[in-house]
């Protein structure tokens, strides 16, 4: 379906502005998140009102067992931000990005077992292109000793929770429209997020007036027009392919930190920009075959 890799190709350049808002912002990493994600069904309630009988209709049609997965998506969505913000107090930005960019290869193994898919060389090959980019794109940042080695378990734990967050979300998502699925799913990761950010004992508001402007546009940019058009395209497009292609945030995130804040583009971030795109080439043009039987 041409119009859903376009989708995907444009949320990939949406959600490359997150870190740059993440930046910005002041406040904690499970507030930032917990007002990312409550903002975004916000802005989302004004096109869910008119349609909430056929939304709720589409809920009340779901089984127990994919309500529950429902739930659970959202619930691993925010585990995966706080995980990943958390990983940023201990480890290098390089560490981080380049152990939560792992998360290809658990969505290969994950799509074998629960999709009975069989991704094949070339698609290995991609999704390696794309692990050694990132890995590039951070070369010389990357941090050493018991902290950082704590930080990069936390990182290696958000790859592992978003690669299940989509993997749901290839279960699932066909039984409700992409409007019903994010509704639910990101009011379900709001009430966590900031159930989290108690546990921590961060408090719930902004720390800086600006902030709340940082907050919209993280719903705004990155969710609304990033991760609800993933939500979207992911009913055609196995949740192993959309894993390599969100490694593409990578590369939108550099150049957009040479814009916005002047940082210097070396050498191996263009190399590693280019084994990404690679990458992504590869494992949309050859996407993971159905085994007999696989769903």
């Amino acid at each position: 379906m041409p119009l859903a890799y376009g989708a995907l190709l444009a949320g990939v350049v949406f959600i490359s502005t997150s870190a740059i808002w993440v930046r910005f912002s002041a406040s904690p990493p499970a507030v930032t998140a917990a007002y990312r994600l409550l903002f975004t069904v916000l802005l989302m309630a004004p096109f869910v009102r008119p349609r909430w009988r056929s939304i709720f209709g589409q809920w009340r049609a779901l089984s127990a067992v994919e309500r529950r997965l429902v739930m659970a998506s959202g619930a691993l969505l925010a585990v995966h931000f706080d995980l990943w913000f958390w990983s940023l107090d201990f480890t290098s930005v390089a560490s981080s990005v380049v152990l939560v960019t792992l998360q290809p290869l658990f969505t290969f193994v994950g799509g074998m077992i629960a999709f009975g898919e069989r991704p094949g060389v070339w698609m290995w090959l991609g999704g390696l292109f794309a692990i050694a980019g990132s890995a590039l794109i951070g070369w010389g940042d990357f941090a050493v000793g018991s902290e950082a080695l704590f930080g990069d378990a936390l990182a290696l734990l958000a790859a592992l929770f978003v690669s299940l967050y989509w993997m749901i979300g290839q279960r699932v998502r066909p039984k409700l429209d992409a409007t019903a699925y994010t509704f639910f799913v990101y009011g379900a990761a709001t009430v966590v997020l900031f159930g989290l950010a108690a546990l921590k004992g961060e408090r719930p508001v902004a720390h800086r007036p600006e902030d709340w402007g940082y907050f919209l546009a993280l719903a705004l940019f990155p969710t609304l027009l990033g991760h609800s058009l993933f939500n979207w395209v992911i009913r055609w497009i196995p949740a192993s392919t959309l894993s390599v292609a969100i490694l593409g945030e990578a590369v939108g995130s550099a150049l957009l930190a040479y814009w916005v804040f002047g940082e210097t583009l070396h050498l191996g971030q263009w190399v590693g920009g280019t084994l990404i795109l690679v990458g992504i080439a590869l494992a949309i043009l050859h996407p993971p075959e159905r085994a007999e039987g696989g769903r």
